[in-house]
Order: C-alpha cells, then sequence, then structure tokens
C-alpha cells in the first residue's frame, strides 16, 4: 500500500520511538524532517552538523530497517543542513556576514573539537551536556559551569563548544579567561582620560556576544571590583538569554572567596564535573593523540600502558610523555619503541614512584620527610613558617594527587576547616608561577611518595 509522506514520516517516527530511549528521541529525532522521496533515496533534514555525524554513525542501519520495514524498499539515507538545501540561494549576504566574521576575533582554538575530545566514564556527562549546550545555546543549561582539576579538558571542552556553535550558526562566540578579563576591565582606569570610550568598548566587547565562554574564574578570587563586573555582565547576558560558560578548578560551591550573589547565579544552570581520566581512558588519549604521528606505527602498546600508569591526573602530563618520545625518536630514528626505548627517552619525566596513587598518609609522610618534621607537626597548630608552609604543600599535593574533597583533606590535617584548604591551595598555585626552586621541590616530593 503506497503512502505520502506524511503518513511514511509518521509511521517512521513511531518504529524509531519504540526502539530508543526517549532522551536519544528527543535529542537526535525530534527536530528532523522528511525532505524528499525519490525511487532510491530519502533525503532528511537535520539541523546541526552533530546530527549528520551522530544519525549516519549511530542510527544508519535502525533508520533504513525502518524505512525498509514500512516499504519493502532499501534506500540510500541522505542528511541535509537547511543551508545545503539552499546553497546558492543568498550568496551576497553569506559573503558578507563572512566578512563581518573575520573582523570578529573568537579566540577559539580551531583545533579543540569534539571529534578529538576522547570520552570516558570520567568526563562523559561533562560531554553530553556540552553537546546539548550546542543545539540550543541560551535555552538550556544557562550557564554551563564545567569544574575540575588542572589538565582534565575543560578547556578542549570549552573550546569544543564555540567552535561548534560557530560551524553551525552566525552567533558571536567569546572565548576569555579571567586574567584576560580582568586585565580588560582594570584598562578601563588606565584609559589616559578616555574612560567612557574605553568603557563603552569593553562592555561592547563582553556584553554584545550571543555566546561568553570564560576560563578559570577562580582567579577572580580578590578582585572585588572586577567581580562586580563580571556580576553586571553576566546578568546581562542572562537577561538577554545569552549562553554564558564557565570553567574552575572547584565546585561553585567550593568558591567561598567568590561573593555569593556570583556563586549562586553558577548554580542557576548546570555545574558539571570532570575527574581524573581513568586507565582505559588514559590509553584511548594517548592513541589518539599518536595516530597522526610519525612514531604511531613504531610504539608497541606496552609502552602505551607504561605511560598511562604513570600518571591518573593530568592529561597534560600524558602529552608531555608523547612529546618527549617523539623527540627521542626523531634523534635515534629507532625501528620500533618498546620499553628498552621508552625507559630511556623518559627516565628523566617518569619515575617509578610518580603519582602512585598515593593517599593523604603517604603525601604527609613524603612532605615531612623532606623537610624533616613530624606528621604530627603537620597536623598540629603549629604556625611558624617551618610547618605552616609544609603543611600547605602537602595540602595541595593531597588535593592534586588524590580525588579527596576540600573537606576530607582538612580533616586529616588536624580538623581544619575546609576554606584553609583552599585558601593552601591557592597560595601553592600562586607559588608557583613565579618559584622554580619549588617545581622541583614538589616534583623530588612526589618521586617519593608510596602507597
Amino acid at each position: 500500500m503506497l503512502m505520502n509522506n506524511e503518513t511514511l514520516w509518521d509511521n517512521f517516527l513511531d518504529i524509531i520511538c519504540k526502539k530508543t530511549n526517549p532522551v536519544s528521541f528527543n535529542t537526535w529525532f525530534n527536530n528532523i524532517t522528511l525532505e524528499n522521496v525519490t525511487d532510491s533515496k530519502i533525503t532528511i533534514k537535520v539541523p546541526y552538523a552533530m546530527h549528520k555525524k551522530v544519525l549516519s554513525d549511530n542510527y544508519y542501519s535502525l533508520i533504513e530497517d525502518a524505512f525498509m520495514s514500512l516499504t519493502g524498499i532499501t534506500y540510500d539515507i541522505d542528511f541535509v543542513l537547511e543551508e545545503e538545501i539552499n546553497k546558492d540561494q543568498n550568496t551576497e549576504i553569506l559573503n558578507s556576514n563572512v566578512e563581518k566574521e573575520k573582523k570578529w576575533e573568537s579566540n577559539l582554538i580551531e583545533s579543540y573539537t569534539f571529534d578529538n575530545f576522547v570520552v570516558g566514564d570520567t568526563n562523559r556527562f561533562a560531554k553530553t551536556a556540552a553537546v546539548a549546550v550546542t543545539e540550543q545555546p541560551g535555552k538550556i543549561y544557562n550557564p554551563l559551569f564545567i569544574y575540575g582539576k588542572s589538565g582534565l579538558g575543560k578547556t578542549h571542552l570549552m573550546h569544543a563548544i564555540g567552535n561548534q556553535i560557530m560551524r553551525n550558526t552566525n552567533l558571536k562566540v567569546l572565548y576569555t579567561t579571567s586574567d584576560m578579563f580582568m586585565n580588560d576591565f582594570t584598562g578601563i582606569a588606565k584609559s589616559d582620560g578616555n574612560n567612557l570610550e574605553y568603557a563603552n568598548l569593553f562592555k561592547e566587547k563582553y556584553r554584545n556576544v550571543d555566546v561568553l565562554i570564560i576560563d578559570d574564574i577562580q582567579y577572580l578570587v580578590g578582585a572585588e571590583k572586577t567581580q562586580q563586573e563580571f556580576f553586571h555582565t553576566f546578568n546581562a547576558l542572562h537577561q538577554a538569554n545569552k549562553q554564558i560558560i564557565i570553567s574552575s578548578d572547584r565546585s561553585p560551591d567550593d568558591l567561598k572567596k567568590l561573593e555569593e550573589r556570583l556563586r549562586s547565579r553558577f548554580t542557576w544552570g548546570l555545574p558539571v564535573d570532570i575527574y581524573p581520566p581513568d586507565f582505559d581512558l588514559r590509553c584511548r588519549i594517548l592513541k589518539n593523540k599518536i595516530k597522526n604521528l610519525d612514531i604511531a606505527n613504531l610504539i608497541e602498546e606496552d609502552v602505551i600502558e607504561y605511560i598511562a600508569n604513570s600518571c591518573d591526573n593530568d592529561v597534560r602530563y600524558l602529552e608531555g610523555a608523547i612529546t618527549r618520545l617523539c623527540a627521542y625518536a626523531a634523534m635515534t630514528v629507532p625501528k620500533k619503541i618498546n620499553m628498552e626505548f621508552a625507559n630511556e627517552a623518559l627516565k628523566d619525566y617518569i619515575t617509578k614512584n610518580i603519582y602512585n596513587n598515593g593517599d593523604i598518609p603517604s603525601i604527609q609522610k613524603a612532605v615531612s620527610d623532606y623537610y624533616n618534621i613530624t606528621i604530627e607537626e603537620l597536623k598540629s597548630k603549629k604556625r611558624s613558617n617551618k610547618v605552616a608552609y609544609p603543611r600547605m604543600l602537602a595540602m595541595y599535593l593531597a588535593r592534586m594527587l588524590t580525588d579527596e574533597s576540600f573537606p576530607r583533606i582538612g580533616l586529616e590535617f588536624g580538623g581544619r576547616d575546609h576554606s584553609t584548604v583552599i585558601h593552601a591551595c591557592d597560595k601553592i598555585e600562586q607559588d608557583l608561577k613565579n618559584n622554580d626552586q619549588l617545581k622541583e621541590v614538589i616534583k623530588e616530593i612526589k618521586n617519593n611518595i608510596t602507597c
């Protein structure tokens, strides 16, 4: 029995709805439409490029089988975007928009995409939320607040959101960091009599956007006037249904030194956390990073596992290991990269005990041994610099090398308040920016951490 296109499509959606879960159906099928049917091909119009990829990669067979069951014909399925259907229209307008986009600096890194963001159990929810934001900017999860330790992919994910939105829409996207925002704001006071003009330029830059992405919001701590300005910028964008995306190394609740009115707004949308990658994800990240390198066909599997086992906290550490391996291979031109080669190439970078899943007591012992003090002193109320600074350093390492919360770390250090732990972490992070000797101290302590 022949069906018209409308009936065919309704019956098709009924089949798909029964064979998929509600989330998948609403995300990938609820907003697509039947564009055309010929003797051999069915064309389906989709709203975003992400739909083309997901439907082609994950649902093609299901779609093909559904139409086959309804018509008895095996069709070729083609997914098209609105702009592809109308590609010959409005050429002058499109060219004008391209010229305007060239003048706008989004600050996005084009190489950071969803396609090369390796997904595992520790970051899957954050990735899913990020994709959802690209589909309806400003309408759901606003703001999207991504938090987790340094080096876990927050910045990559934020750039991927911005790049995806810019590819699929004409929305104006701006990526910035809290330091850049602060520098721009303080520049108003240094504008040599042109304060009003500079202030207008500042507002034009940060409030006349459709998507504002701001990285490392925790660095606004202590900058009261900048916090006030960001508060007003946030309100202006949110009230206009513009998308806001924020990252931090800690959750909104742990940003105690930021204004309460700011922290409360960060929870209006969706806070999502990214955890350190598990072993399987670290291996896949490494493989993804080497697949287009010259060493891809030389490196053995046990070398991948060796590097993955060496670090469970920071993806940048994995990248550094690959960079060193490539550099050493370029100098020696090996026939294969085995464990013997890797041990030689990475001997000054990977040590036996580094990131050895150290718990807080093992960290306390390594720090107390290095500074020749006792663990009891680390936990004590003593405030002399001989004890206070090692204590802050031990708290910092506990935060970086374990998954323990600020309150839990505080309990392990003599029942201290979690705000004390946050202060210690902030202090060490600030010192690390200009103190190379401290970096060496931390490296040595890490090497001595044992389970």
